[in-house]
């Protein structure tokens, strides 16, 4: 059962979203060469807090920081720690918040200083294959257009894109249904619905789909230790069309 929210729910996390639209930024501000992972994480639930906020990662399942900071090679669920981050260097950056028990989620890759071609185009593509994704969030669609609109645009451009994690619904939980897979048919799956909230996350592999976990237990690398790229927001199905509630 998809939940459709009310207008006060809405609103609700939309305020959630806007909290985490300006943590966000100002996170994305401080990526530099030479800062940690954990420095990363420290300055994300300091901000949030301050926004009177609470991170929604913290303790989920047992996670044990407020970002998920993952670097080059790993695809999501980072654990922030003493790694440093080097010229070159590629970082995702996954954030939630939980804004009076209402949730939000976001991620986004950035470049740590100049980067190699072949990353800034799987950059590039991460970011237009979300916008590719959102657009498709209309009422009457189907769930598969938008994980068909994604698959078709990442691989046309040469990249692959990751199949053990995928999108979800949020709002009342960090988690809800439906699944949101970043491949898929069109014209296939639940119709989408005005009410709707979905965390639409493209995951994409500069090499191959594959992926390991980590000796952690949370961190997913690449099979091939190719670099991957993250790019998410909270998406609201209205009657007027995607509204972005983290942007």
């Amino acid at each position: 059962m998809i939940p459709l929210k009310s207008q006060n729910e809405l609103q609700m996390i939309g305020r959630s979203g806007r909290i985490l639209s300006l943590v966000m930024r100002k996170v994305r501000g401080v990526i530099r060469p030479g800062i940690t992972t954990l420095d990363i994480d420290r300055l994300s639930e300091e901000l949030i807090l301050k926004q009177k906020a609470r991170p929604a990662f913290k303790g989920y399942k047992g996670f044990p920081a407020a970002a998920c900071v993952s670097v080059n090679e790993e695809i999501v669920h980072g654990i922030p720690g003493p790694r440093v981050l080097l010229e070159g260097d590629i970082v995702s950056i996954d954030l939630g918040v939980n804004y009076q028990g209402y949730f939000s989620d976001a991620a986004i890759t950035l470049p740590v200083g100049k980067i190699e071609e072949s990353k800034k185009r799987l950059i590039d593509t991460a970011k237009e294959a979300l916008d590719i994704g959102i657009s498709r969030a209309q009422p009457g669609n189907n769930l598969g257009d938008i994980s068909c609109g994604i698959q078709d645009f990442v691989e046309g451009r040469g990249f692959s894109v990751v199949r053990k994690f995928v999108g979800h619904g949020i709002g009342i939980a960090l988690h809800e249904e439906p699944e949101v897979p970043n491949f898929g048919k069109a014209h296939c799956g639940p119709q989408l619905k005005s009410g709707m909230v979905l965390a639409i996350e493209p995951m994409i592999n500069l090499g191959g789909w594959e992926c390991r976990i980590t000796d952690n237990g949370w961190t997913a690398v690449t099979a091939d230790s190719s670099c991957s790229a993250h790019f998410e927001h909270t998406v609201a199905i209205t009657d007027k069309g995607p509204e972005i509630l983290t942007k």
